[in-house]
């Protein structure tokens, strides 16, 4: 039996949406496109348009980037009609049945390049979901690479209409993903579509009847498609969030009842959970929704995510007098000139701390004019709702409001098993909250990949002093005495470990770490031996820290409540002050037993932070250390600090996608350890397969225990990754897979057509991935594996060879099936390669004796060029200065000014060249390539004309700007890229 074609997966599809009560439609091109865009917005707004009025809503819908245009499809627009008078369109209605549904087929539009999309589902005439199938046996990532390229070859063409698509899908067949119109993410941001139990509908026909019909599309146009307005993109709900969403609107609608979600951490909670608050204001019948977290940072935090889904929908609160005032609807506060200073008001979506909320009840300022406000319809939305605080207030609530309901979101909830052994009752989730509502647990979020799974190792056994009784080696646990494990020649070896194997576990500091440490005094111990060990060169890792400076001792039951959420909720600034289990310390709150020789340590690693990035903050005010907070994570996150060294702040609700390491000298349990390994399993892209945790303690049973209380029996399985000798046999069985389709080098290029050049590529590519994995083993030896690290570099030279062959031919539009193969570059990663690096080593060459010395050094540097694909461009230029250069060098130190002169009078030399193949301006092109590097865009097609001595013609133009624009980028690739 043969392979479905794509068309025939193409024709399957499209008569299944004709029995879904799509109407087939013929839209091949762009003026078919504009008749029929014209004929259903006539229908949908029951109006007759001339061509003058027509024109005008054009020039609406053309304007703007992908984002506006969602905004745009979401307005109504005025227009000048013939008679002078105005008129009114809107472009999608909240009922599924007024808009007018449609499908086609190949609608072909010339951008760049001619393209030809498959299935286009049209929406009162606007394309808003595309589909892009790939005949079952290929790859579903080739379809997202196509999308990808049409989105800088042709979307944006002409009017622009494909920048209206609202979702993307993308299938093989037996594969099916969907996806928001957000070109920046990656493949891994794509999601399977899933029933309420979590039962996936992978294939073709299972996902179109489930997904894509009239009612389930219009619910994700109005609905659970969200514009971020800080990023100014498109957010997709994945099926889990909208499920939850959907049960909380409906327990409010139908009942009285409360309940929680559980979400696992890294799943998304804070955009459901603001999904959800947005439909309830939504609702007539509800006068507030107050949505609740913990403390200070959160309360920025949150109120700062809110505001980026909907822009001003937060008024955050920083005192419990505007938290009153809020509940209250009181007038707005003025200016000194007498001008309102907010003008919003009868505000129905507030963000505030638990610790405000217990104010404005508790305190008798406010309680007796908070009277009015009691009989009101409330709903309280708790995040992290299983902080262990909450049980006095929780109370509070129901016995001050009347008419509420409460909803709590969390990715680890309390059970009977980690409930706080030491308070007077223990409160679970469902003592607090009633039933779970929706279930999302970490197996399911790995399942779907949706999160990354953990790679654990335990570092670290001790043996008893020679002459004792037992030699054995022990165990941290079985020696698990405060004076060992703080001794500073242990403490030394960490950190001896943490800067030999950092580069290893980061992918060569693509990603960045966090060290998690048992209490103030270790940490300030630790810091102290990374700037001693930095001083005398040991290393270049950027070290940052951040602590509570009171009392914060380690808990010895290690009962999983990390201790910042228990620290300080001293609420200082409008006369109230509220301290939980006696700690007087918050994100910028002290109190004034705090001045001790930690928080001096901290002021001095404050300033250790101010020099290396020309800041200026402080502990002597609350808020330069609040802002100092917020600074430290934006550099973790933009990974400008390798890593962060913290005892509790951090571990839970910090969300940083290129965090990938957690170093662990700490007892952590349950709910605790659970939050503080998810800080490194957020997906990003295929470099990060995994999160590191790197345990200085033997933490193995608490982790399994861990996992099988917040998932199920077998998880242990589903979310650790499998030893390291479990991926040596995986490697190996995928290299002998690769020599069964290229038994040698020379084989390569014996390949007979593009199905096996497919082949080998994928072949390769799966080797690199599990290369990428084992690599992260402090363990890894290519003496393990079947190949040397030799062979394997040369077969990675055949991959990039190929890889450059494809890339060539894109130049010019091809048809070929390795176009939009994705080759992963991002796997073939070493250490930062940079001028320095490379005069270093062509230094160390020109000290090397002439003889097997030297031809050792000079090949390694020939594979370096070649087997990355950043520096191949550069290599025949390297290798020219070695052999024309290199000997009129008088001494190794002399070799950094001599290559760059060199590189100078090169760089030159090439782009003189460029302008005579090209007849191209010098200036002009000089000016345009310093835009191409500061902007890191291509240039626009009206940039390269002017750059010509003679303007094209239009004929001539299809062939000369993308031949001159790639002649530019190679330009640039050689001499600034990577350098």
């Amino acid at each position: 039996m043969s392979t479905q074609s794509e068309a025939a997966l193409e024709a399957e599809l499209l008569k299944q949406l004709q029995q879904q009560s799509f109407e087939l439609v013929s839209v091949t091109d762009e003026a078919s496109l504009l008749a029929n865009l014209k004929v259903q917005i006539e229908k949908l707004n029951d109006i007759q348009l001339s061509q003058n009025e027509f024109r005008q809503i054009l020039n609406h819908l053309a304007k703007g980037s992908i984002f506006e245009k969602a905004k745009t499809l979401r307005d109504r627009f005025q227009f000048d009609k013939e008679d002078g008078s105005s008129g009114y369109v809107r472009f999608l209605h909240q009922d599924h049945d007024a808009n007018q549904w449609q499908a086609t087929q190949q609608v072909t539009v010339e951008g760049r390049y001619k393209n030809r999309y498959d299935v286009t589902i049209l929406v009162n005439g606007l394309p808003l979901v595309q589909v892009e199938l790939k005949r079952r046996g290929l790859e579903m990532k080739e379809a997202f690479n196509q999308i990808q390229r049409y989105q800088r070859h042709s979307y944006w063409a002409s009017y622009g209409l494909f920048q209206y698509v609202q979702l993307f899908v993308i299938s093989n067949g037996v594969n099916t993903k969907y996806y928001a119109n957000n070109k920046n993410q990656s493949f891994k941001q794509t999601f399977f579509w899933t029933d309420e139990h979590g039962k996936r509908f992978t294939e073709l026909d299972q996902f179109t009847e489930e997904f894509l019909t009239r009612q389930h599309l219009n619910k994700m146009f109005n609905q659970y498609i969200v514009l971020n307005e800080t990023g100014r993109y498109l957010m997709a709900m994945r099926s889990y969030q909208i499920y939850a969403t959907e049960a909380i609107v409906r327990q409010v609608t139908t009942t009285k009842d409360n309940g929680y979600i559980w979400h696992t951490t890294g799943s998304g909670k804070t955009l459901t959970s603001f999904k959800t608050a947005q439909i309830l204001t939504a609702s007539p019948d509800i006068d507030k929704v107050v949505f609740v977290v913990d403390r200070k940072d959160l309360d920025f935090q949150t109120s700062k995510e809110f505001n980026a889904f909907s822009k001003g929908c937060v008024d955050g609160t920083d005192k419990t007098k505007v938290l009153f005032n809020q509940f209250i609807d009181a007038p707005p506060p003025l200016d000194k000139d007498g001008n309102a200073i907010n003008t919003q008001r009868n505000i129905k979506l507030i963000v505030t701390t638990i610790q405000k909320l217990n104010n404005v009840i508790s305190h008798k300022r406010y309680t007796q004019k908070m009277a009015g406000v009691k009989d009101q319809r409330l709903v309280f939305i708790f995040d992290e709702c299983h902080r262990s605080q909450f049980g006095d207030t929780h109370q509070r609530i129901v016995n001050f409001f009347n008419n509420h309901q409460m909803f709590g979101f969390t990715g680890t909830p309390i059970f009977a098993q980690n409930a706080h052994r030491k308070a007077s009752r223990k409160y679970t989730t469902k003592d607090l909250f009633g039933e779970c509502l929706h279930k999302y647990t970490i197996v399911d979020a790995i399942k779907d990949e949706n999160v990354l799974k953990f790679g654990v190792e335990y570092v670290g056994r001790y043996k008893q002093k020679a002459g004792s009784k037992n030699a054995l080696d022990i165990e941290v646990e079985g020696i698990d005495t405060k004076e060992l494990l703080e001794d500073e020649r242990r403490l030394e070896k960490i950190t001896d470990y943490i800067i030999a194997n950092h580069s290893r576990k980061t992918q060569s500091k693509s990603f960045t770490a966090m060290f998690c440490v048992s209490s103030v005094d270790v940490l300030i111990k630790y810091y102290e031996l990374f700037q001693r060990k930095k001083e005398a060169g040991e290393h270049q890792l950027c070290i940052a820290t951040i602590f509570s400076y009171a009392a914060n001792e380690e808990d010895p039951d290690a009962d999983g409540f990390l201790d910042n959420l228990d620290e300080a909720e001293a609420l200082v600034g409008d006369g109230l002050t509220v301290q939980t289990h006696g700690v007087a310390e918050a994100a910028g709150v002290y109190a004034a037993n705090s001045f001790t020789h930690s928080r001096d340590k901290l002021e001095q690693f404050i300033g250790d932070y101010n020099e290396m990035f020309g800041s200026s903050y402080t502990t002597k005010d609350s808020q330069s250390f609040y802002s100092y907070y917020n600074d430290i994570s934006k550099k973790v996150k933009e990974r400008k600090v390798d890593i962060l060294l913290v005892v509790n702040m951090f571990l839970t609700g910090f969300d940083s996608p290129p965090l990938n390491t957690l170093y662990v000298d700490k007892n952590l349990k349950h709910h605790g350890l659970i939050q503080a390994y998810s800080r490194t399993n957020r997906i990003l892209n295929e470099q990060k397969s995994q999160g590191n945790i790197i345990s200085f303690r033997n933490l193995k049973t608490a982790t399994d225990d861990a996992l099988t209380l917040f998932s199920n029996k077998e998880a242990k399985e589903t979310v650790i990754m499998p030893p390291y000798d479990d991926f040596v046999k995986l490697f190996n069985k995928a290299y002998g897979q690769l020599l069964a389709i290229a038994p040698d080098l020379d084989s390569v290029d014996d390949l007979a057509d593009e199905e096996q050049e497919l082949a080998f590529i994928q072949a390769f590519r799966e080797l690199m991935r599990l290369r990428n994995i084992l690599s992260s083993f402090a363990d890894f030896d290519f003496d393990d594996v079947k190949i040397d690290e030799q062979e394997f570099e040369d077969y990675k030279s055949k991959y990039l060879d190929l890889y450059d062959k494809v890339k060539s031919n894109n130049v010019v539009e091809k048809e070929s099936i390795l176009n939009d193969v994705d080759f992963e570059l991002e796997l073939i990663h070493r250490d930062e390669i940079n001028v320095l690096y490379i005069t270093q080593l062509l230094a160390k060459l020109k000290g090397a004796d002439k003889g097997k010395d030297y031809e050792y050094q000079y090949k390694a540097i020939m594979d370096l060029l070649g087997g990355t694909p950043e520096l191949r461009s550069k290599q025949e230029l390297i290798d020219q200065f070695i052999q024309s250069n290199l000997d009129n060098v008088q001494t190794p130190e002399q070799v950094s000014d001599a290559f760059e002169a060199y590189w100078e009078v090169e760089k030159l030399k090439a782009l003189d060249g460029l302008c005579k193949e090209e007849k191209l301006i010098p200036d002009h092109i000089k000016s345009l390539v310093e835009r191409m590097i500061h902007n890191n865009k291509d240039p626009l097609r009206e940039e390269v004309v002017a750059l010509m001595e003679t303007p094209p013609t239009l004929l001539q133009r299809k062939a000369l700007i993308p031949r001159v624009t790639e002649k530019l980028k190679g330009y640039i690739d050689t001499f600034y890229s990577g350098f």
